[in-house]
Formats: C-alpha cells, sequence, structure tokens
C-alpha cells in the first residue's frame, strides 16, 4: 500500500523587491507599490516519489534543496502550485522547535490537543499520556505553559508526542539534531521500534550515518530537484561526490578576492585510494589542492571537522609558509590512526582569505571499539614490581 505519493509536484513562491522609500503621502505610497518588482523562487520543481506503508524513506541535500517544502507540503502548512499530494492514513510532524504547540496552554494541554487533531479519542490520548510525560522528561513541567519552556523541552516534548500518537506517517525534520546525547540516542532507538512496527517515516537530517542506519530509501534533492534516489548508501555517495565538485566550481571566486584558492579536497586510505569513508583507528591521508595567483601568499592550509550538530571536532593544520605566485600544488595530511568517534562529519577547508564552507563531508564508521568522543591511539604493558607500576599519587593504603 502507498501511504504518500508526489506527483509532478512543484512549488512556486513570490519574491516581492520594493523601494526602500518611506513616505506618509498616500500618493507616494500607491505609486512605489506600482513600482514594485516581484520574481518568481521554486522551491520544487517537478518532483515525483512514493512512500509505502513502513517504509523509511530519507531525504538529504543541501540547505535550500526543498527539502523542508516537501514536509511542509505533506503537513498542510503550505499548498502545491501544481501537482497532486495523496496521503493515506493519520500523519504526525515535527518539522521544527515547537511545531503545532499553542503557547498559552500547558504540556498537557497540548499533548491533548495533538492527539485531537490527529482524530484521536481522549481515552487513546490517556493511554498514551504517561508514556509521553515520561519520554520527554519534562514531568515536572508538565501543567506549565509551554511558552515558559525551553527549547530543548520544546523538542523533547514534541518529538515525544509525535513518536506515541496513533498516527500512520511520522514527518521528521532535523529533530535529532536537538539536544543531548542521551535524548539523541532514545530519539534514534524510538524511531526504530516505530519503523519495526510498521510506521511509515520521512526524514529529513544531515546526520548522513543516521540516514544510513535508519532509512530504507534516500531521495537526493538539488535546487527544488529530485535528482538522485536509491539505495541508501548509493545516494549519500552520489551527495558527498557533489559536494566534492562544489569545492572545484565555487574556487575561482574567492581566488578573485585574496589572489589564492583552494581547488580541491579529498580523502584516501593509506594505500592511496580515493575513499568517502573509514574506520575508527584507519590510516587517513587528506589531500588538498591549492592555487595561488598573482602575487605570494603567507599563509597556511587548514581543514576542519565537524559534526552535524555544528561542533569542531578536529583540525588539521600545517605550518605558515610562503607561496609563490603562479603556483599551485597538493598538501597531504597523514593521520596514522583515525580518531573520530563513527559519524558523519562535514568538511571546511581554509586558505589564506579563501575559506570553503561545508565543503565536503566524510563518514567515519565503526572500527576500534571504545568509549567517548575521540580515540586516543595508545600502548600498553604490564610491569612484575609494584614499585615501578606506581607513577603518582597512591590513592589507597591498606
Amino acid at each position: 500500500m502507498i501511504d504518500l505519493r508526489f506527483d509532478k509536484v512543484s512549488k512556486r513562491y513570490r519574491i516581492r523587491h520594493e523601494d526602500g522609500t518611506v513616505s506618509r503621502n498616500p500618493l507616494v505610497r500607491a505609486w512605489n507599490r506600482l513600482r514594485t518588482r516581484s520574481e518568481d523562487f521554486w522551491a520544487l520543481r517537478d518532483v515525483s516519489f512514493e512512500v509505502k506503508r513502513g517504509e523509511a524513506l530519507g531525504i538529504i541535500g543541501h540547505n535550500g534543496a526543498g527539502k523542508s517544502t516537501i514536509l511542509k507540503l505533506l503537513s498542510n502548512i503550505t499548498t502545491p502550485t501544481s501537482g497532486e499530494i495523496t496521503i493515506n492514513g493519520r500523519l504526525a510532524a515535527l518539522i521544527e522547535v515547537g511545531s503545532g504547540f499553542h503557547p498559552e496552554l500547558t504540556g498537557r494541554e497540548n499533548i491533548f490537543l495533538s492527539g485531537s487533531i490527529l482524530g484521536m479519542k481522549r481515552r487513546e490520548i490517556e493511554a498514551k499520556l504517561d508514556q509521553i510525560i515520561e519520554f520527554a522528561g519534562v514531568r515536572e513541567f508538565i501543567d506549565t505553559p509551554v511558552k515558559r519552556y525551553s527549547s530543548g523541552m520544546y523538542v523533547r516534548l514534541g518529538f515525544a508526542i509525535a513518536a506515541h500518537l496513533d498516527a500512520d506517517v511520522l514527518l521528521l525534520d532535523e529533530v535529532l539534531a536537538v539536544g543531548d546525547a542521551s535524548f539523541q540516542a532514545k530519539c534514534l532507538q524510538r524511531v526504530r521500534e516505530l519503523r519495526e512496527s510498521g510506521k511509515t517515516i520521512v526524514f529529513i537530517s544531515h546526520d548522513l550515518a543516521a540516514v544510513e542506519r535508519l532509512c530504507d530509501r534516500v531521495l537526493l534533492m538539488e535546487r527544488g530537484r529530485l535528482v538522485a534516489e536509491g539505495e541508501p548508501r548509493e545516494v549519500i555517495a552520489e551527495y558527498q561526490r557533489r559536494a566534492a565538485d562544489l569545492v572545484a566550481l565555487t574556487g575561482q571566486k574567492g581566488a578573485q578576492k585574496s589572489g589564492a584558492e583552494i581547488v580541491s579536497v579529498s580523502f584516501h586510505n593509506e594505500k592511496g585510494d580515493l575513499v568517502a569513508s573509514l574506520q575508527t583507528g584507519d590510516a587517513l591521508i587528506v589531500k588538498v589542492k591549492y592555487r595561488v595567483y598573482c602575487k605570494p601568499v603567507e599563509s597556511s592550509i587548514e581543514v576542519f571537522f565537524y559534526t552535524p550538530e555544528g561542533e569542531l571536532t578536529s583540525q588539521l593544520f600545517t605550518d605558515r609558509s610562503v607561496f609563490a605566485e603562479q603556483s599551485e600544488g597538493y598538501v597531504e595530511f597523514h593521520c596514522p590512526e583515525l580518531g573520530l568517534a563513527p559519524g558523519m562529519y562535514f568538511i571546511d577547508v581554509t586558505f589564506d582569505k579563501d575559506w570553503k564552507f561545508r565543503c565536503a563531508t566524510f563518514r567515519v564508521d565503526p572500527g576500534k571499539s571504545f568509549r567517548g568522543r575521540f580515540y586516543l591511539p595508545h600502548t600498553w604493558r604490564f610491569v612484575e614490581k609494584v614499585e615501578e607500576a606506581v607513577t603518582g599519587k597512591i590513592f589507597a593504603e591498606s
């Protein structure tokens, strides 16, 4: 059975360009309105796909690609300019923090409001109430108006409502990027449970590792168009390839400003083979191509690794050096043991004034087993004599 269907759907927004002149004269204001220019912006162009009952569909792409527009259309927040959308069954959505909440109502009242919108009876909602409150961790504040909630409390309650009420289809937009690590783990586990129970899930996230783990199929959006569809690993690899190509396409613009540019960045294993992912503990080579134009440049080349939440995890950098004019070359960063924890990482590269923001992605797969956020390479040995083993403070004496 098909739960969701997009059939040649397009969405257009009209952008108005007004004269900035402010006047109290009504004739002047009327004249300014007549001179107002407008242009069409197509957030989606001729998009078609289907989602089967019990399927988990991921949607990925750069910001502005049209991902959230798809969810807003599915949620009836906006309507398509052309095309047809079909939805079978109850649909619950969490597409932004606090979406669907009435700020003057308490958390408890908003739970009942959300359930009634889904068409649930009061006794059905009451049967789920304790599970929702416990999952969200807001029992102490459940009878407080949600306008007094922090953003973290908002999203915890919003996810708990969407994930526990009796919906056939669940829409999630970047909700796993909010909250602490323990709450994110709870969310992932709950999504897995819903998937296994036969619920239909549409999941948007920049966390490509989570998309690969949770989804049966992935759509890649680019500038409002569907450009790839298929198995998660294959579509994610295509997304990474397009992100890497973007570096070369946008490099010249930065070079005109600074006289130097980053041309490309790539990732390789210890044999030198091009890779999109490695395991924790593997050897990693990061290769950066640079180019200098009209004058010598004194600078360093730096590579930054960010989590999907925007946290800087690690950095590679060269010493500050003088690069000759009209020159180009490569710098290779060699990491004997990759210490990053499993997950997806976004890459920034800088050279002089050229900063390539989120220009590539790199996935770290589980390898060496460890706890924490970073693997610290180490060796160990046992010594026979106790006095040789004690190198610091003695914490307990008999």
